[in-house]
């Protein structure tokens, strides 16, 4: 029984210190990974893996520069400058410079690039780990004797997104001041917009996600002086995840709260409430050589009388229908019921057309279509940018 008993105990410790290794040459590649400074759409960053996408240029060992102009047949011609930093190791590193020049031979189909050792999702020696910050403030002024405009905008964001989970967050105000002057008088419109969205996303598996967001705002065209709202969710993929870069079909139900306090009284004679709110979403997304289409469905309502709803279609298309012609396609068509925040009385003349304030609507689209047909010679590679700019 002893025997046994050391037996078990000898395996487990075996294991653990396999699992322990493992997890240790994942993360020590990752660190030894190639440090690329490029600009990498997700797909790229799914189909390579084995480098490290940096952000810095100083922590770099190459640089992919990428450039692109229109070619002379219609298409788009892609450059890329690449600035190795590393010294050559041997033989290993021979093949792998050599490969450029390989390709352009016959021998070409006969190569074949292989990764095959598994890598940490995050390196331990990340500082950062895994945050990206952005901002920006953007500000403009156009005048004139009878009229003059004025425009600030700020944005500050904060991001970690890993394959198991997803933190994102913003926050952000919009600022606008105008002047219309007629004869002796003059008409001034003055519109601020603070918000900010914080959303946190858990992987359960390839199929499966639970989360929720919260957002807060603050707008004087909305009627609002305080707005806040809570709301947990799940979401299931009907195809796995991990082949998001060419289709996707996502189901998701949300349920919250809503906090609002009010600048004016509603024509609900409410100037603040707090309400129960749910909501359902269905999107579908396919990329393949016919082209790509995206398509979404959004219900939602308020749980203390469900005629204040929201129903919103979205889809966007582009077609490729024979040799040279495209079509593209993209709408939005929303029955609005929930408008909550209208403010109680008559809106003013000068209200509606400086649009200070939200109107009462049933309804609301936008849409655009457009072709276009490209032909002659499918051989015109040649660049050239003399007289572009």
């Amino acid at each position: 029984m002893k025997r046994v008993f050391f037996m078990l105990v000898s395996t487990l410790v075996s294991v653990t210190a396999l699992c322990q290794e493992t997890v240790s040459t994942a993360d020590t590649l990752r660190k030894d990974a190639l440090n690329v400074f490029m600009s990498a759409s997700d797909y790229v960053k799914k189909e390579i893996p084995f480098i490290n996408y940096v952000r810095d240029r100083k922590v770099a060992d190459v640089y992919i520069i990428s450039t692109s102009e229109s070619a002379g047949s219609g298409g788009m011609v892609y450059t890329y400058f690449t600035n190795d930093m590393m010294r050559a190791k041997q033989v290993k590193a021979l093949k792998i410079g050599l490969m450029r020049y390989v390709a352009k031979t016959p021998l070409a189909q006969y190569m074949n690039i292989n990764f095959t050792e598994p890598l940490s999702e995050t390196v331990s020696t990340d500082k950062w780990n895994s945050w990206v910050f952005s901002t920006s403030l953007y500000a403009y002024s156009n005048s004139q004797k009878s009229v003059s405009y004025g425009y600030i905008d700020g944005y500050l964001s904060a991001n970690r997104i890993t394959e198991k989970s997803k933190f994102e967050s913003y926050c952000g105000m919009d600022y606008q001041r105008d002047r219309y002057s007629y004869g002796d008088t003059s008409y001034y419109s003055t519109m601020k917009d603070y918000y900010g969205q914080v959303l946190y996303v858990k992987s359960i598996n390839d199929h499966w996600s639970v989360g929720g967001y919260g957002y807060g705002q603050s707008s004087t065209y909305s009627n609002y002086d305080f707005r806040l709202k809570i709301s947990p969710g799940i979401e299931y993929d009907i195809f796995p995840y991990s082949q998001s870069t060419r289709r996707i079909f996502t189901i998701s139900y949300r349920a919250g709260l809503e906090i609002n306090n009010y600048t004016e009284e509603t024509t609900r004679q409410k100037m603040k409430e707090t309400l129960a709110f749910h909501s359902l979403t269905a999107g579908v997304k396919y990329i393949q050589k016919w082209g790509s289409v995206y398509t979404s469905l959004a219900w939602s309502n308020y749980y203390f009388n469900w005629s204040y709803s929201r129903l919103t279609f979205n889809t966007s298309a582009s077609l490729r229908i024979i040799k040279g012609l495209s079509l593209s396609i993209s709408g939005s068509a929303s029955l609005i019921h929930d408008q909550i925040s209208l403010p109680l009385g008559n809106t003013s003349l000068e209200d509606v057309l400086l649009r200070r304030k939200m109107q009462a609507t049933d309804y609301q689209y936008y849409t655009s279509i457009g072709l276009s047909y490209t032909f002659g010679s499918i051989y015109n590679n040649a660049v050239n940018p003399r007289f572009e700019y």
